[in-house]
């Protein structure tokens, strides 16, 4: 690929990671189209997408549209559905989903990419997603914590794409992007990390940073990731050393971020709870690995979720 070239990109859900993303390619000069809900399109129509980073502020011209067929004339596809539309989503993409484009799953979850595989056939490429981001009104991103991802590939479904080419691009558009030799293990100690701060971000109405300084807090956090890297090893992932450290870490860069989970209940709007650590807890039964701290937090936000939601 020619330096001044860029892929053609479609964002299926442009929500705020979608539009994060999106936006940074746009700005630097990609040609991006956002599928995302009527309202939130029609403000970006009016007026342009306006992104309050922390490094700028800057109201960026793109393309957005709610209609799916907008995804035919793309060479990448930055996949940012919520998990529980993986399916339904993947398969309305495929009917216009160009050969030889590539799909990019930028989801929380571990098992995303695999279900879309077995919905639809396409093999996505699994993103690791660090970023704190959230839809302040439509139309307008307010970015307060990192930015980058990682990507790699799956041992069950091999890549006929050049992973450093999808890397270099986002790097073009100043996003950090990394291919992992191991990326089954950095989805989960993503997962592990939205395990720890979801919920509790959700619960206790509170940032990432007062979340870890508590010590009652921290301390529920510490639990939740100690058993759900039980289960992980229980099923044959290969974790670095240090997992629990870096959790806690994580507050470090991303201290006023409120969780998605936390953005979903505000909004009454189902959450992912069940593919963080609603997932921890359904594995772990199957495998024999008792997680009683996920438990009960999968509970009480499946309890919030519904008393917000009717």
């Amino acid at each position: 690929m020619e330096q001044e070239v860029w892929p053609r990109i479609a964002v299926m859900g442009a929500g705020a990671v979608g539009c994060y993303f999106g936006g940074m390619l746009a700005r630097a000069g990609a040609p991006v189209t956002l599928i995302g809900r009527a309202k939130h399109v029609e403000a970006i129509r009016r007026n342009g997408l306006f992104l309050e980073s922390l490094q700028f502020r800057q109201q960026i011209p793109i393309a957005a549209t709610s209609d799916v067929s907008a995804a035919r004339e793309a060479d990448t596809v930055l996949f940012c559905v919520k998990s529980y539309d993986t399916e339904e989503a993947a398969q309305a993409l495929a009917t216009h989903l160009g050969s030889g484009a590539v799909v990019l799953s930028l989801q929380n979850g571990v098992d995303n990419a695999e279900r879309i595989l077995a919905a639809t056939k396409i093999a996505a490429v699994p993103a690791v997603v660090y970023v704190a981001v959230a839809i302040s009104e439509p139309g307008r991103i307010r970015h307060s914590g990192r930015g980058d991802l990682i990507i790699g590939a799956l041992p069950f479904s091999p890549y006929a794409h050049d992973l450093s080419a999808i890397a270099a691009t986002f790097e073009r558009a100043t996003i950090p992007c990394r291919v992992s030799a191991n990326i089954e293990a950095d989805l989960w100690t993503k997962m592990i990390m939205n395990c720890a701060y979801n919920a509790i971000s959700a619960l206790g109405r509170s940032q990432y940073g007062p979340i870890v300084q508590n010590p009652w807090a921290r301390d529920v956090m510490t639990q939740v990731t100690e058993e759900a890297i039980a289960v992980a090893r229980a099923a044959g992932v290969r974790l670095p050393e240090g997992v629990v450290e870096a959790v806690l870490k994580l507050a470090e860069t991303m201290s006023g971020a409120t969780s998605s989970t936390a953005q979903d209940i505000a909004r009454g709007r189902r959450t992912e709870i069940d593919s963080l650590n609603g997932y921890v807890v359904r594995l772990g039964a199957q495998l024999g690995v008792a997680s009683p701290v996920n438990r009960t937090l999968h509970g009480l936000v499946k309890l919030l979720e519904e008393s917000t939601r009717t």
